[in-house]
């Protein structure tokens, strides 16, 4: 089940987000937005059928030149077959054909204090499902040059894509997906959704419970301004408290910091408004407060919407299964 935002009513979607699973942890409960728990720990249900295609996958990926990433119809040639058929005049003509529709691409693009290792979780049941997988560096210097950036990755992708963002990566893809035919779906994970003119700032400020802005340490840059990290201190608390306190140091430590200057920018008109959308969420992020990805999810007429009972902001390291689910659910729906 998933949650039509924007129609004030529950209805039945392509995938069970939750797979009617009783709550991930001992007294999570449902809030309204949401209509279906999240297991901690599970196994996508294309997995199994699909683990084999990992290796080939994977090597298909590194096989091909650095800017060039494969086709679709590349990603799908170990599946197709060459026959045989006879003409009218008994003559043999040989002919391929692919079982398989159009693959598209997922490029994910992480947010702020975080790298491309933060989808870690989620990129191997994608390569095990036949999906080619792109993780882009976010140079988190300003939300016009970082969407500018990705928008240059994705041209150099051939097929339909699903543009995937975490926290302020939203900002990004909205904007590096206009005017990009190849874009399907947009996925938002924990991530801002903003509409022209809105910053990172006003949308984290918009309702209560942020608590980004006291953790935050400023490190004067050579040309002017300030580069942001997260307190090593307050860094599990804030950013990452479902995850384990042994990886939130290690997080902690390889965090890349975000221009204040980007978080303040204001974001360009938003490829939201006609493309699909999905959003996922953890109910107990501290970074952008769960009623702000509400309202921006219900802005957006999100295709679904699914608040994870008791993540953090990191949604997609601490319940990576949860964001895979979302995303796969995208990509069926605009195949």
């Amino acid at each position: 089940m998933c949650r039509a935002a924007g129609e004030g009513m529950i209805e039945a979607c392509p995938r069970d987000f939750a797979r009617a699973g009783a709550a991930s942890q001992k007294g999570n409960t449902m809030s309204p937005a949401v209509s279906g728990t999240i297991p901690d720990v599970c196994l996508s249900r294309r997995a199994a059928i699909g683990r084999l295609a990992v290796a080939g996958a994977a090597a298909a990926i590194a096989a091909t030149p650095f800017g060039k990433f494969p086709t679709a119809a590349q990603a799908a040639a170990p599946h197709n077959q060459s026959f045989a058929t006879a003409t009218e005049e008994g003559k043999l003509m040989s002919q391929t054909t692919s079982t398989v529709d159009t693959v598209p691409t997922v490029v994910l693009v992480h947010g702020a204090f975080a790298d491309s290792s933060s989808w870690n979780g989620v990129i191997p049941d994608l390569l095990a499902q036949g999906y080619p997988v792109v993780a882009a560096a976010n140079p988190l210097r300003g939300a016009t040059s970082d969407a500018d950036y990705v928008a240059s990755v994705l041209a150099g992708i051939e097929g339909p894509i699903v543009l995937v963002g975490h926290s302020y990566g939203g900002i990004v893809i909205s904007n590096a997906a206009a005017g990009n035919g190849n874009v399907k779906a947009l996925v938002f994970v924990a991530a801002f959704a903003p509409e022209a003119g809105e910053s990172a700032v006003d949308l984290s400020g918009k309702f209560p419970g942020s608590t980004l802005g006291p953790a935050l340490a400023p490190f004067p840059l050579p040309g002017g301004g300030n580069d942001l990290y997260i307190r090593n201190d307050v860094f599990q608390s804030q950013f990452a408290a479902d995850v384990p306190e042994a990886e939130a140091v290690l997080m902690a430590a390889t965090q890349r910091p975000i221009t204040e200057a980007a978080l303040a920018e204001a974001a360009g008109d938003p490829a939201w408004k006609t493309i699909p959308s999905w959003f996922v969420y953890g109910e107990l992020d501290k970074n952008i407060p769960a009623a702000a990805q509400v309202f921006m999810a219900e802005r957006a007429g999100a295709k679904g919407t699914i608040e994870v009972p008791g993540a953090s902001h990191v949604v997609m390291i601490s319940r990576p299964q949860a964001v895979t689910d979302v995303i796969l659910t995208a990509i069926d729906a605009v195949r």
